[in-house]
């Protein structure tokens, strides 16, 4: 037989054919990459796996798992790790290794981000839970537990839930799950819903969620509402913690819908019947009623009469006799007190108590306890300008007036004849229980001197006193007793006086005769120039000026002139001023 010589075609061909069959030995043995290969043999606890290289590979038996059996010619998938290890010179091999990749890549297959999965929490660790979904562990971290932050997470291990795959890594196979994003994707879908079925003037119920200074937040099942202060009550409340606790369940009322920005207003007062709607009813005008202080302002009391029923005592309402500043005062906040009702504006949801109203009014007796004419005793409380206010008891005082202090002198002040605290004796004038006033007489308690004043001082005696007050038309002289007489200008010097100043000074002791009394005026007149005047002379004038007429008075004759003058000279002067003894 002959033998055929290759040709050189055929030698190319191959080539070709080992070249090609080389190349894909080297992607098949690539490090990373998944070789299929049969257990060759088992020595310890090490498993030989050939997978066609020119060395085999040994693999731990752990990796083939605790109750795994493995038999000489086993087929198995691996992982090439290395070529060819520095100091056994075999190929490094990894089953757990393959395994992973394998279980990894079909979940890659099987779930993507965002689709939903169900999975068994195995595990709390640090900053989460660990989920078993299939084969695969997932993280869930604790802020996506729940919508509201978890602090004991071991509650949860065991239990199995619906999650959310929020994150796949392929670097380092790493799953990251959400059941916070489920659970507010379903609110908001259940959130939608009620909204478009809530109406206005329906109640519901809900669950007290969150308290704040100015209301509360109420859960309708999902749909969050607000529920302000002022809508908790009819009446007055400082803190919605004074009504509401959080969890605690209430029915409500409804009362806005705001679908555009999602707000819903409730109203937990509008579930119970307005207790205003029935107020004339349960508290007429004039009826007796207790309550409590609730709240004080400067102008009065805030008292509730009724839950969701508050009146307003004003301080003027507080006392018959007492002066109060402010309602602290009287009162305390929790106080119960007895009141009246005054009035009720059903309109603007007022009503006006009285307190003092409870007692019987002092002013309604006032005249039995202190008739006009009375003599009375009591302490100076307080002066005015115009007058002194006497206590005649608890809350009741009478006035003095300046004008009946004192007989002989006009007081200008009433602290030039009292002190404050002094005890006085007085003389009830006039009694007015509608304005509450009470007039009395400091005077009018002691005997009038000018009962005897004209036996004190006859006309024609002779005085001594001291200049008192000087004036254009002539000057007062201090006498006795705090009497006051009158020196007309013409009667000071036989001389031409053209100005008292010129001729006498204040505080002069001048000796005079008395030519006029006037008992009914109060006036005394004086005449300096009578000290040189015979006997003859004194009885004429004194006669002229007691027998003078109203004429005389009027007559155009000049002071000083003749005597028959002077009684006109001296009614001028007394009517230039308001003039009083002792001015």
């Amino acid at each position: 037989m002959a033998i055929r010589k290759p040709t050189a075609a055929t030698e190319k061909s191959s080539v070709m054919s080992e070249l090609l069959a080389a190349s894909a030995q080297e992607v098949k043995f690539k490090n990373g990459s998944l070789i299929d290969g049969v257990v060759s043999s088992i020595k310890g606890d090490e498993v030989f796996v050939d997978i066609g290289y020119k060395s085999e590979g040994a693999i731990p038996l752990e990796e083939f798992g605790e109750d795994a059996e493995v038999k000489i010619g086993d087929k198995v998938t691996v992982m090439l790790r290395e070529m060819e290890n520095e100091k056994t010179g075999n190929v490094v091999l990894s089953k757990k290794a393959a395994d992973d990749k394998i279980r990894w890549e079909k979940i890659l297959e099987r779930y993507v981000e965002g689709s939903v999965v169900t999975g068994t929490v195995i595990k709390a660790t640090r900053g989460g839970l660990l989920v078993k979904i299939d084969d695969v562990e997932a993280f869930l971290p604790g802020s996506q537990v729940e919508i509201t932050p978890v602090k004991e997470l071991e509650g949860y291990v065991g239990q199995t839930f619906d999650f959310k795959v929020i994150k796949i890594s392929n670097e380092r196979r790493n799953l990251i799950v959400s059941r916070r994003e489920l659970i507010e994707g379903t609110l908001a879908e259940k959130r939608a819903e009620l909204m478009g079925s809530l109406q206005k003037g329906e109640v519901r119920k809900g669950r007290v969620k969150n308290i704040t200074d100015f209301g509360a937040f109420i859960d309708l099942d999902g749909l969050d509402g607000l529920l302000h202060i002022t809508d908790m009550s009819w009446g007055r409340i400082k803190h919605p913690a004074e009504v509401l606790k959080v969890g605690q369940e209430i029915d409500v009322m409804v009362l806005d819908v705001d679908r555009d920005r999602e707000r819903v207003s409730l109203g937990l007062k509008q579930t119970t019947v307005n207790p205003w709607e029935t107020i004339q009813e349960q508290f007429p005008v004039g009826s007796r009623v207790s309550g409590k202080v609730v709240n004080l302002a400067a102008y009065g009391a805030f008292i509730e009469i009724a839950p969701g029923i508050e009146g307003l005592v004003h301080i003027s309402e507080f006392s018959w006799t007492k002066r109060v500043a402010r309602a602290s005062d009287m009162l305390a906040m929790g106080d119960e007190v007895q009141v009246v009702v005054l009035s009720v504006d059903i309109e603007n949801q007022k009503i006006a108590l009285g307190i003092r109203q409870t007692q019987a009014n002092p002013w309604d007796t006032v005249q039995d306890r202190f008739p006009v004419g009375s003599r009375i005793s009591g302490k100076v409380r307080n002066f005015t300008a115009y007058g002194a206010f006497v206590e005649l008891e608890e809350g009741i005082d009478g006035m003095i007036h300046v004008s009946d202090m004192s007989w002989m002198r006009k007081i200008n002040h009433p602290s030039e004849c009292l002190q404050k605290g002094q005890e006085v004796e007085a003389v009830v004038l006039d009694v007015n229980p509608k304005e509450q006033r009470i007039s009395l007489g400091l005077k009018q308690a002691q005997e009038d001197p000018w009962e005897k004043i004209a036996q004190k001082f006859p006309v024609g005696g002779v005085v001594k006193g001291k200049v008192s007050k000087t004036a254009s038309f002539g000057a007062f002289i201090e006498l006795e007793d705090g009497v006051d007489g009158l020196v007309h200008i013409s009667q000071i010097s036989d001389q031409r006086v053209e100005k008292v100043k010129d001729a006498l000074e204040v505080g002069q002791e001048v000796e005079a005769r008395i030519v006029k009394v006037d008992r009914a005026e109060r006036r005394i007149g004086l005449s300096i120039r009578a000290m040189s005047m015979t006997e003859e002379e004194i009885k004429a004038m004194t006669t002229e000026t007691t027998e003078s007429t109203n004429a005389e008075k009027s007559s155009s004759a000049v002071p000083g002139d003749n005597l028959g003058g002077l009684s006109a000279a001296f009614d001028n002067a007394f009517a230039n001023v308001e003039w009083q003894p002792g001015n």
